[in-house]
């Protein structure tokens, strides 16, 4: 029984109780009910508040309340008990044949298993990394690269429609410094004050040199517009083999200077003019944005008629809105707290609903830590650590799920040491490897006479206290993804496996015999199987499903073999 399940379940002696004027409800039966796993595991597997909620509405005492759904909830199927403390909380015992049945139907239900339709019909455009091309993806982009992918994952879980989107900056004056980099390499020259560094640069101009032999000989006009354009387009080609080689992939590249030249900034402004919104002032044209909780107005077109930074915003705003997107996502870099205000304001200036048509999630820095110091600088790119330093250091899996793991608003000491051990001290192992032992486990079962057969499981034979503490666990899936789509916590997703594995592990060592429980999950090679063994391998098939279901979430690879 699930969670959800119980508040169905508990919603329906609402409804006899309200239907037979036991108690009277002025607002109507509630159409679902807040059911928790209590701190203390002996107050039961379940308790809820949902007698304090209704009782003063109700003209009932609060135990008074709680006494009429404890005893209408005693008959109910599945419940073994229900019991009052304090003032009026419910503590809920499921019976260990409710309980149970749960993994045949996590097993039927398969990679299907804690996805629903919540936001089905929803189309969301969700942008992250978006790293300028003049450079690898530093390490505060590949946090977004991790978390990015996975909240995508888990967004289409509940049933988005979701596109990831790169937003590629190739139009301004870092573009311009990137160009003059290259080109003062290929000349053999110091690298510009306000310029890039790095093997890279050499590289690319190298390759650059190659296709185009006489381009740095070339008129310096000339010169920096064959650099710019080859060596921005070899630049953002080595971006996206870099996230594909992390799992991350974008539907679609959005070229910023396609804005300017499309003419998207102009048709934004006219449509903003059309709302009341823009005004002239000062020979420039400025943005209402302080009539929608920015701290001032913003300028949108300089007084020399140059287009503000903020133009771009405006235009992509809109180009994502008229493409049909019902929630555009971005995700920004801590250094990027100011800008949540004016692009929330100019959301509302278009007359959308902030935090709802556009989102703003703020992610914070990453440090890596070796030998107990901090990394400073990367082989390649000289200044900062990349994806490709993290990577080489601890793999893909390892990268993903450590940066993933973490709640997106807290700075991260990421200790590679750690994250590249073999044992459990290392959180993907020991995740990865729960799975892969699950996985043996389903692979033996076979040889050891033992089979997964739905028709003759016994749900009932799932009572110890370990088995129970893992059906629960893995009861609690479905409402972790909701929770980590609706709050946009991936890391909610990484804890919740640990935990799992945690009581997926207790449940195996009792298994063997330990902690004075003596069960096997699977027979002696000489001992006869029975129907506790094919109960159990059930509850194997159902433990290893939820693992691999939240490691796919996180798109960290969930191994056989380890």
């Amino acid at each position: 029984m699930t969670p959800e399940q119980l508040s169905a379940v508990i919603v329906g002696a609402l409804s006899s109780l309200s239907g037979a004027g036991t108690i009277v409800l002025p607002d109507g039966v509630p159409s679902e009910v807040l059911v928790e796993r209590p701190k203390v595991r002996e107050h039961g597997d379940y308790a809820t508040n949902i007698a304090l909620r209704l009782a003063k509405n109700a003209g009932m005492n609060p135990r008074e309340f709680a006494q009429l759904l404890a005893d209408e909830l005693a008959s109910a199927d599945g419940i073994a008990s229900a019991e009052i403390a304090g003032p009026g909380f419910l503590n809920i015992r499921v019976a260990a044949g409710a309980q149970g049945a749960l993994a045949p139907q996590i097993v039927a239900a398969g990679a299907s298993y804690g996805t629903s339709d919540l936001y089905a019909g929803q189309r969301v455009n969700l942008e992250f990394v978006s790293a300028n091309p003049t450079g690898p993806i530093h390490i505060g982009g590949v946090r977004w690269a991790a978390v990015g992918d996975s909240l995508g994952r888990i967004l289409t879980a509940i049933g988005a429609h979701v596109t990831r989107e790169y937003y590629f900056n190739d139009h301004g004056v870092q573009i311009d410094r990137f160009a003059r980099s290259l080109l003062a390499d290929a000349r053999g020259e110091e690298a510009p004050e306000d310029g890039y560094g790095g093997q890279y640069i050499a590289d690319i101009a190298n390759t650059v040199l190659a296709s185009h032999p006489g381009a740095a000989a070339l008129p310096d006009a000339e010169a920096l517009e064959t650099f710019r354009a080859e060596g921005v387009e070899l630049m953002f080609t080595e971006i996206k083999k870099s996230l594909h080689q992390f799992g991350v992939d974008f539907d679609v590249y959005f070229h910023e200077n396609d804005l300017h030249e499309s003419g998207a900034v102009d048709r934004a402004i006219t449509r903003l003019r059309e709302l009341g919104m823009m005004y002239e002032q000062d020979d420039a044209t400025w943005l209402r944005t302080s009539d929608f909780g920015d701290d001032k107005d913003r300028v949108v077109i300089k007084s020399d008629g140059q287009p503000a930074y903020i133009s771009g915003d405006l235009a992509y705003y809109l180009n994502k809105r008229e493409r049909g997107f019902d929630r555009c996502i971005i995700m920004l870099g801590a250094d990027h707290h100011g800008y949540v205000s004016r692009m929330l304001a100019m959301c509302a200036a278009f007359g959308d609903t902030p935090k709802v048509n556009l989102e703003l999630l703020i992610g914070q820095l990453v440090n890596l830590v070796r030998d107990g110091e901090p990394l400073r600088m990367s082989k390649r790119a000289g200044t900062v650590i990349t994806m490709e330093d993290l990577v080489e250091s601890i793999g893909v899996d390892a990268a993903r799920y450590a940066l993933a793991r973490y709640s997106m608003d807290s700075t991260i000491d990421l200790d590679l040491d750690l994250w590249a051990k073999q044992d459990s001290d290392n959180p993907v192992y020991y995740v990865q490897y729960a799975h892969a032992r699950l996985s043996a486990m389903l692979r033996d079962a076979p040889k050891l006479g033992v089979e997964i057969d739905e028709s003759s499981f016994d749900p009932a034979l799932l009572a110890t206290e370990h088995e129970g503490a893992l059906l629960r666990s893995l009861a609690g899936y479905p409402k972790i993804v909701t929770q980590a789509a609706e709050l946009r916590e991936p890391h909610r997703v990484a804890r919740y496996l640990e935990d799992t594995a945690a009581a997926f592990h207790q449940f195996y060592n009792d298994g063997r015999g330990r902690q004075g429980v003596q069960f096997r999950v699977l027979p002696e090679a000489d001992e006869a199987p029975n129907a506790s063994h094919a109960a159990r391998l059930m509850l194997v098939a159902a433990t290893r499903q939820v693992i691999a279901n939240g490691l796919g979430l996180l798109g960290v690879s969930a191994p056989e073999r380890m």
